[in-house]
């Protein structure tokens, strides 16, 4: 009597400690929040690049999504929303039945239901569907206001930025695009039927031009320098040199192209192309720590005119020592032969150059910016999204554009978690699931039932 006494006395007490456990782990939970993405890629979570997003914006996100109650758009907005509200406390959501206020509706000029508004500082942008790409880059237009113009010099065999029937792997459609996508407006501009730098032109770009450019376009092009444009010029090996500008600037090309001693290590089918991996202290590098690929790239030098001309110089990406610039054939080995005029590393492969503007009263105001690279195949389609080669073309305009608080945020695309299988996988799964299975399934219980009938 008294053993089951002192068992029901203990049974007692196990419930009571479950029922507390289970009170203390509940309310833990209201207090202390641990979430882990198992998915592939970690699909449910930020990229770093949208934190870093959400750490700069002061004020309040507001999504608005446009979709009846019962649409199941609702799920994947609210799923979303969760993921930036992570990172940002006040990402506000909220919903908007189309057909219960029309009016509001055609403030936003929503076309159709399930599209989403994006609100920041007043201002508000339209998405038709849901991505990081989408929402990031959306916010990443609204945080400025301003209008910026990327004009690509055109008309002289330049790397063509217009995406169309004749655009190939060599062009820079898709770089034109990212930029797009960043709030750029990017345009071409042909100096002999627009024979001027626009004011609001905030980049000029020169993307390896294969032609000589005119004398009278020269002279467009420095005086738009003179009056504190900025600059982005893209050059290759064997290219022609624009030496006014080159001498306004106080820099020498160096004909030849790069070697990267390495390049059989890493699989890489030619010592022309160079790897980059590390970069020196420079404000467009900052943060930035992806490898980056230079197929053909010649190095940059900077003389002594550019002090003279009031330009300060920095080092955007350099080699190693072991590297050098190949003056000769690249269609056999290739080895450092400086009698014949090859250079030893470590070489410059791209600069960025800074000096005061010149405000009315004679004192100094913002900084003009110019970077020369010496390559512009790292950002042609066919090598944008190898290694860093877009994040790194990206924020050299944002930087030229003079919009440092946008650098190194870059949402790449999603991974492919499509499987595409040819159509005899198909048959074989559809065969195998609907035939084989249960058939091997039946003849493993009648020869289990044939089993147990003979014991």
């Amino acid at each position: 009597m008294k053993q089951n006494s002192n068992k029901r006395v203990q049974q007692l007490i196990n419930g009571l400690l479950i029922v507390i456990v289970v009170i203390v782990a509940g309310w833990l939970s209201t207090q202390y929040k641990f979430e882990s993405d198992w998915t592939y890629g970690n699909s449910n979570t930020l990229t770093a690049s949208s934190q870093k997003l959400m750490q700069t914006l002061e004020d309040p996100i507001t999504m608005l999504v446009f979709d009846y109650p019962s649409s199941a758009n609702r799920q994947t907005a609210t799923a979303w929303a969760a993921r930036y509200q992570r990172f940002k406390a006040d990402f506000k959501l909220a919903f908007v039945d189309p057909s219960a206020q029309p009016a509001r509706a055609k403030e936003f000029n929503i076309g159709s239901a399930g599209e989403v508004v994006l609100e920041y500082q007043g201002r508000h942008e339209n998405l038709q569907q849901l991505s990081e790409q989408a929402i990031t880059g959306a916010l990443q237009r609204l945080t400025d206001s301003g209008e910026y113009n990327v004009l690509f010099l055109d008309g002289h065999g330049e790397r063509n930025m217009l995406a169309g029937p004749g655009t190939t792997q060599n062009d820079m459609a898709l770089f034109a695009e990212a930029l797009t996508g960043k709030g750029l407006k990017v345009q071409p501009l042909n100096l002999v039927k627009t024979p001027s730098v626009p004011d609001n032109t905030s980049v000029l770009v020169i993307a390896s031009p294969t032609q000589t450019l005119l004398e009278g376009e020269v002279k467009l092009i420095n005086d738009y320098l003179d009056r504190g444009g900025n600059l982005l010029w893209l050059t290759d090996p064997d290219a022609p040199d624009i030496e006014a500008v080159a001498k306004k600037l106080g820099i020498r090309w160096q004909n030849g192209a790069v070697i990267f001693p390495n390049y059989a290590l890493l699989g890489s089918p030619s010592p022309a192309v160079y790897f980059a991996t590390d970069y020196p202290p420079n404000p467009i590098t900052r943060d930035f720590r992806d490898a980056t690929a230079f197929p053909l790239v010649r190095s940059v030098t900077s003389d002594a005119d550019a002090q003279t001309v009031g330009w300060t110089a920095q080092p955007l990406v350099q080699t190693d020592a072991q590297s050098w610039l190949e003056t000769g054939k690249l269609d056999g080995p290739v080895e450092l032969d400086t009698k014949a005029g090859d250079v030893a590393g470590p070489l410059t492969l791209g600069l960025s150059l800074t000096r005061p503007r010149k405000s009315e009263d004679g004192k100094p105001a913002s900084m003009q910016r110019v970077v020369v690279f010496g390559d512009s195949d790292f950002l042609a389609d066919a090598n944008l999204n190898v290694l860093g080669n877009r994040q790194l073309g990206l924020n050299i305009v944002q930087w030229l554009a003079e919009r440092d608080n946008q650098l190194n945020i870059d949402v790449p695309k999603a991974p492919d978690t499509v499987l595409r299988l040819p159509g005899w996988a198909f048959w074989v799964i559809g065969v195998g699931y609907t035939a084989l299975l249960p058939l091997l399934l039946l003849l493993f219980g009648v020869l289990r039932w044939h089993v147990r009938r003979r014991q």
